[in-house]
């Protein structure tokens, strides 16, 4: 059986008041980010990590260093797991945006995307596809994958079988750097098992 220990890429300079950080910016973490990647590497060893998968963005790169070199592991880069294109929110807080548009966001994300955004849909699949990718190539391996917030939302609710437009409701946040740990079925129609969700490292 793989495990897979989900983690979202620490605090970030953009973390303050949700700025959208999607698949086009590049924030740096913060200090207190750098040490959650610090104490990441610390809980990652202690369970068993044996392979470290990571967004090729700059903060889950840095988020996942730590861990790899804690391991003397290779960090493996996908660019299927960067985070979701915000389109016009990208970069922006949400209460910037037209008070009519944000509220449909709020109401009903899919729906109401903004202009120039992924499709939910497509960016959950494409999560689930990432992770059954990974669970394929680190068979029997303990994995851990750093990416980002609403992917791994997303991604969840494709791979339990939950609508992705409640994924705001089902899954408020995750924290930074917490881990989750999800089995996945050997018949990807089932949905997937979640053992553990949004822990502290």
């Amino acid at each position: 059986m793989t495990r897979l220990l989900l983690a979202r890429h620490g605090e970030t300079v953009w973390h303050a008041g949700n700025r959208y950080a999607g698949g086009r910016s590049e924030p740096e973490l913060t200090e207190l980010g750098v040490r959650q990647a610090e104490q990441l590497a610390k809980t990652a060893v202690a369970a068993g990590v044996t392979t470290v998968v990571s967004s090729p963005q700059r903060r889950a790169v840095t988020t996942a260093t730590p861990t790899a070199e804690a391991l003397g592991v290779p960090l493996h880069l996908r660019s299927d797991l960067r985070e979701v294109d915000f389109g016009d929110l990208e970069g922006h807080f949400l209460d910037e945006m037209d008070p009519v548009a944000a509220q449909g966001f709020r109401e009903n994300p899919e729906a109401n995307a903004f202009p120039g955004a992924e499709p939910l849909a497509e960016a959950g699949v494409r999560g689930a596809a990432a992770l059954r990718a990974i669970e394929e190539e680190h068979r029997g391996g303990t994995v851990l994958v750093v990416a980002h917030g609403t992917l791994f939302r997303l991604t969840l609710c494709t791979l339990v079988g939950l609508p992705v437009r409640n994924y705001r409701r089902i899954f408020p946040g995750l924290d930074n750097a917490a881990l989750s740990e999800i089995r996945l079925p050997a018949d990807p129609s089932h949905p997937a098992a979640i053992i553990s969700l949004n822990c502290a490292p």
